[in-house]
């Protein structure tokens, strides 16, 4: 019996390890792919210019993220300049779609997002240090393409003062070790218990790195707002009087 037991205990023991060197192996194809190690771990920040596609009319959209965790995203409409998820530092603010005025997320928002700020400009990157896990769960067809799909279980967020758990599944191209989809559990608000669900293509280089042009974001089985991208610009200069809450709205 103790011979079955230990002999048990050594398979999923092997197993374990055949299982998390196959994720690292397919997350060093995965960086190689993107432009390799070095190269994100200098990157400083990105900004982003498109256009965001809703129902047929084209939204002039800017995204900017930097390495120390401060960002914005605003779209302009009808002569408007909408901002969400702008982040100084130590504020997290948005343009409140009913008033169309500047709001500041509540404290738990702001906890909640601050869970992320470690992963630009990639979660896998240094996972570990940043005490992430991962997992590979299998292999799925996404839009014709074969992907391994790996959960990545974050830091906890809170939701009404409770711990709940932060999974995000990817799916890396099989053959091009890129992401093609990501979906995640909405843990509250309106759609809370829906999937949300992005998808990445049209991968092109810039300086060196990959990054995809053409997205998508939506809820699984309800449609998705399609975003393209016209220029990618690394190492912007931000003025950061520009991500400051305007006081005095």
């Amino acid at each position: 019996m103790k011979i079955k037991l230990l002999s048990f205990l050594l398979l999923v023991l092997i197993s374990s390890g055949v299982q998390a060197q196959t994720v690292d192996e397919i997350l060093e194809k995965y960086f190689e792919a993107l432009g390799g190690k070095q190269k994100l771990e200098a990157l400083k920040g990105v900004k982003m210019t498109g256009k965001l596609n809703q129902g047929g009319m084209e939204i002039p959209l800017e995204i900017v993220q930097l390495s120390d965790g401060k960002q914005y995203a605003t779209f302009s409409v009808q002569g408007m300049n909408l901002w969400q998820n702008v982040y100084d530092g130590t504020t997290l603010w948005s343009t409140n779609f009913m008033t169309m005025k500047p709001e500041k997320s509540d404290a738990e928002t702001t906890e909640n997002f601050k869970t992320s700020l470690g992963d630009f400009p990639d979660p896998f990157l240094n996972y570990k240090a940043k005490g992430y896990s991962i997992e590979l769960v299998g292999k799925e067809t996404v839009d014709g393409s074969e992907t391994y799909k790996i959960k990545l279980t974050r830091k906890p967020l809170t939701v009404d003062g409770k711990k709940e758990e932060n999974i995000a599944f990817y799916y890396i191209d099989s053959e091009n070790y890129v992401t093609l989809m990501v979906e995640q559990e909405i843990k509250s608000g309106q759609m809370k218990g829906s999937i949300s669900q992005s998808t990445m293509s049209d991968y092109q280089e810039v300086d060196g790195l990959l990054f995809p042009f053409s997205l998508t974001q939506g809820l699984k089985g309800q449609g998705s707002q399609p975003l393209t991208i016209t220029k990618i610009e690394l190492n912007p200069t931000i003025d950061s009087k520009t991500l400051q809450f305007p006081e005095g709205n």
